[in-house]
């Protein structure tokens, strides 16, 4: 049998209406396909729109996020913080229990406990361990019984309840597909698809069909919102085919969206596939730090230990003998705490200033087809320079390019270097 995930994030489940729709579409995807063989389905659901932010208010008003966390090892969440939290996608779950039974579809909600999917016991950031694929949960599909299954959430070891973190449910949905050996893992989003930027900033931003799992990690890591990033992870280490596509298209209607895959199932590499941003950046400055083996291990491993998450970073020598110079980028706001950090080691690391600035954004151009090609950062820069925009740092990889600029001019960037790379529709 041909078994299918689909997952419905929270706008696409955000009142009864929308989840009745939902439910269209899953008895839509459930008739047999061009074999003749019914397809058995699995669907993954959030909790409805904003409900999960009632719910972490709750639990933080109450004393859920503390530094005496049972099961965080003396820090972070108390485990009936995911007690808590996770309730939103039980009540979706239900709720489209019911709407496919009102229209003939057999169906039922499964809870992670009763699969289950074992996470380990890091509450409210959970890394997925195991799913038992071949348990009651694949018989029940393969019966013709459609699986409701609530995203973002598993259990431990020894049966307590945890989360996954933020777009947890992309996650979920996408192990679940690898545990199934489904066919594919489609994401159902208030977008039709992968675009090649942003579509509210530049009008002729186009679909595209098909792009790597290489470059939407970039994307989603870059700043791009369509997939969380470690279910584009789970998704290339299992090779996991994804689809994202529109809930918001009825049945019959065109909803064609992007395809998530190998690069070699790719036939023409565009140089350029997409260009990104992110305006939650803030830049560091270190300058006249001692230059030294062990400052830099020193610098990064205290950010580091606070969770501060670091970028781009770039080391120069400074105009002074014997020191050097060191620029970071970290989230926007995490720059207060980098900032009390690192002047609190300032005897320690010995550097002359430090200078925080905050009104930056990264934008990065990706694509498979840098690879290859030679001239890439050369157009990026030309477009930025023809049209007066500084470069303050660079970060390259294989098939992307980034840099931070002056947060005014993000869109102005995102346009220029969408034009100079051709990827305006016609």
């Amino acid at each position: 049998m041909t078994r299918v995930v689909m997952k419905f994030g929270g706008t696409s489940v955000g009142d009864v209406e929308r989840i009745r729709r939902v439910a269209r579409i899953v008895a839509a995807e459930r008739k047999p396909g061009p074999d003749g063989k019914q397809r058995g389905i699995a669907v993954v659901v959030s909790a409805m729109s904003g409900e999960t932010d009632k719910l972490v208010k709750l639990a933080r008003d109450a004393g859920g996020e503390t530094p005496n966390g049972p099961a965080a090892g003396g820090a972070g969440f108390d485990d009936e913080y995911d007690v808590i939290v996770s309730t939103g996608e039980q009540v979706t779950t239900g709720l489209l229990a019911l709407a496919l039974r009102q229209i003939g579809i057999p169906a039922r909600s499964w809870q992670n406990w009763q699969m289950p999917l074992k996470t380990d016991a890091a509450h409210a950031k959970a890394r997925i361990d195991a799913i038992d694929e071949k348990g009651e949960l694949a018989r029940s599909i393969d019966a013709g019984e459609v699986a409701v299954i609530p995203g973002f959430q598993g259990v431990t070891a020894d049966g307590r309840i945890t989360t996954l973190g933020r777009g947890g449910s992309d996650t979920s949905a996408v192990a679940v597909a690898a545990a199934l050996k489904a066919d594919r893992c489609d994401i159902y989003t208030d977008v039709d698809g992968v675009y090649t930027t942003d579509p509210r900033i530049v009008p002729k931003a186009r679909r595209l069909d098909r792009i790597s799992y290489e470059e939407i990690l970039e994307m989603a890591s870059l700043g791009a919102k369509v997939l969380q990033t470690r279910s584009v992870e789970l998704a290339m280490a299992q090779r996991v085919p994804v689809r994202v596509l529109s809930s918001f298209v009825e049945p019959g209607e065109p909803n064609a969206g992007t395809i998530v895959c190998d690069e070699e199932e790719i036939v023409e590499k565009q140089i350029v596939s997409g260009v990104a941003y992110s305006r939650d950046e803030a830049k560091v400055s270190l300058i006249g730090v001692v230059d030294a083996p062990g400052v830099a291990a020193d610098i990064f491993g205290r950010l580091a230990d606070a969770n501060i998450n670091v970028d781009m970073i770039v080391q120069s020598q400074s105009r002074q003998e014997g020191k050097q110079n060191i620029v970071f980028t970290c989230p926007d706001r995490d720059a207060p705490r980098a900032s009390d950090i690192l002047h609190g080691a300032h005897e320690k690391i010995a550097f002359d200033e430090l200078h925080i600035k905050r009104d930056v954004a990264k934008v990065s151009v990706i694509g498979i087809g840098m690879k290859s090609q030679v001239g890439v950062a050369r157009t990026m820069f030309s477009a930025l320079a023809q049209k007066g925009i500084n470069i303050e740092v660079i970060a390259t990889s294989e098939i992307k390019i980034s840099v931070i600029i002056d947060a005014q001019y993000v869109e102005l960037a995102v346009r220029a270097l969408h034009t100079a790379y051709g990827l305006d529709a016609a």
